[in-house]
């Protein structure tokens, strides 16, 4: 009893003075009505470089994170890691520049501005409101949960975790808005960085540095064709993942497009690669290595097992106060983009073209905090959550990344090639991955997003012209390609 005691007056404590630096930094911010989308979505313009970086920093880097990652026990997974660098150089010299020229809300509000048409800007919106509804919310919610649960040994069922996280989550969405969750995020992921970083020293020390023992196949960077990650696949679909997640993803870049302007944006960016290739791959693979060296193969559960290990008493409760701040971080932070998608792409365009924002807000996400309650259950049934959030995630990614690249290297193209090529896209990454499906290919899931991201540009393109009439032009690079929307 004492030692829960101690852990849970640390975690409030740290917790405590978490929220009140985040108080401090953000008074005075309102919602203005004039202002309402701006300040509540895009923390007013006015997150300097650190906030950006430390923002998107932790809006990836959560449990589904550290728990999946290290749930694989293997270094290979590592990976993902080193190409996000690549995604985030994209994003800075590529994205950015062209989110800004066209002033941009949503990153949808940049194809609606493209092909001059709000319905593909409302398909895709959709899309992505369904992936953070559907996808990630619940994964975030599951694995913190299963991290607290496993970490502190704890008889509490895993959905009363799990409900008190989205509860959580939920309100500090609702009275927040982006200005407070990225100030939170920052303040949260130097934490949580310092923290993970000595959990790597401790559970090396744990093994005295000596990987003996340990399978070369965990050990190795190189994949073979039956691990999760091969490595012909680094050459495949690899970068388009990344594209797409860095440089579309309305979760991620809406916290590059809050910057007062490109520059400090890029430099926010830049800080987050230099975290991301220089921190990150240590803290979501060598846990989980030497969890498999002191337990076996145990897969979601090593992270909280071993951390609850080698950790002193004192410390688990501070680390529980990173790992809560994280996952309540990301979850808020995906609340937020699926409100703004809702709110800017859908809502104002078909609805109401003036709304409360902070109450509209308010009602979506209720919503979608009980729907992600309602799929935690099916996250429970995973092997490993990891894999299978990144399959998932093959459903969404190439057909929005092709509408991204149809509608800015190529000019005259209708809207409808567009959206029939994202249905196709969908349509078709499922019938190939999924195993209930007669078409479907061992072939890997990674392998198919380049087979699916280049069939949907020429099935667009296709559409556009022999169906529609409509005959492309190359735009990429022209005035035609970037300039704004009038």
């Amino acid at each position: 009893m004492s030692e829960n005691m101690v852990q849970a007056a640390v975690f409030a404590l740290v917790t405590g003075i978490i929220g009140l630096l985040t108080y401090l930094k953000c008074r005075g911010h309102g919602h203005n009505q004039q202002s309402q989308n701006k300040e509540y979505f895009l923390a007013g313009g006015g997150l300097t470089w650190m906030f950006v970086a430390g923002s998107i920093t932790l809006t990836n880097l959560s449990t589904d994170q550290l728990v999946g990652m290290n749930g694989n026990q293997m270094a290979l997974l590592a990976w993902w890691e080193f190409a996000a660098v690549i995604g985030l150089i994209i994003l800075a010299k590529v994205f950015i520049p062209i989110y800004y020229k066209y002033n941009c809300t949503t990153t949808t509000e940049l194809l609606e501005k493209r092909y001059k048409n709000k319905h593909i800007r409302a398909v895709i919106g959709m899309l992505f409101f369904l992936g953070n509804a559907l996808i990630y919310m619940p994964a975030v919610i599951y694995s913190g949960s299963l991290f607290m649960q496993t970490m502190f040994n704890v008889d509490i069922p895993l959905m009363y975790i799990a409900i008190a996280f989205a509860a959580l989550g939920a309100v500090y969405a609702i009275f927040g808005g982006l200005r407070a969750v990225a100030v939170s995020d920052t303040y949260s992921g130097v934490l949580l960085l310092t923290m993970a970083v000595l959990v790597v020293f401790l559970s090396l020390a744990a093994i005295d540095f000596d990987f003996t023992g340990i399978p070369a196949e965990r050990l190795t960077l190189v994949g073979g064709p039956d691990s999760p990650l091969p490595w012909p696949t680094l050459l495949t679909g690899m970068i388009f993942i990344q594209m797409y997640y860095w440089g579309t993803n309305q979760t991620i870049t809406q916290r590059a497009m809050a910057a007062p302007n490109v520059k400090e944006a890029q430099k926010g960016v830049f800080a987050a690669a230099g975290i991301r290739i220089l921190i990150v791959p240590a803290i979501i693979v060598l846990p989980g290595i030497v969890s498999f060296k002191l337990y076996g193969d145990i897969g979601d559960a090593a992270y909280g097992r071993i951390v609850g290990d080698v950790m002193p008493l004192w410390l688990t409760g501070v680390f529980a106060a990173a790992m809560a701040a994280a996952v309540l971080s990301t979850y808020n932070s995906l609340l937020n983009s699926a409100t703004a998608l809702y709110v800017c792409d859908i809502h104002e365009a078909y609805v109401n073209d003036n709304p409360n924002v902070v109450r509209l807000s308010g009602w979506v996400t209720a919503m979608l905090t009980i729907l992600s309650l309602v799929l935690v259950p099916i996250y429970q049934q995973a092997d490993s959550i990891i894999n299978l959030l990144q399959q998932l995630n093959g459903l969404l990614s190439m057909p929005i990344l092709s509408i991204f690249v149809v509608g800015l290297v190529f000019k005259d193209v209708d809207a409808r090639a567009g959206i029939a090529a994202v249905i196709f896209g969908v349509l078709l990454y499922g019938s190939l991955t999924f195993d209930f499906s007669p078409v479907y290919t061992t072939l890997h899931y990674i392998h198919l997003m380049p087979i699916t991201l280049v069939s949907c540009i020429s099935f667009a393109l296709f559409i556009n012209r022999f169906v529609l009439g409509q005959r492309a032009k190359l735009a990429w690079g022209s005035n035609d390609g970037l300039e704004a929307a009038k």
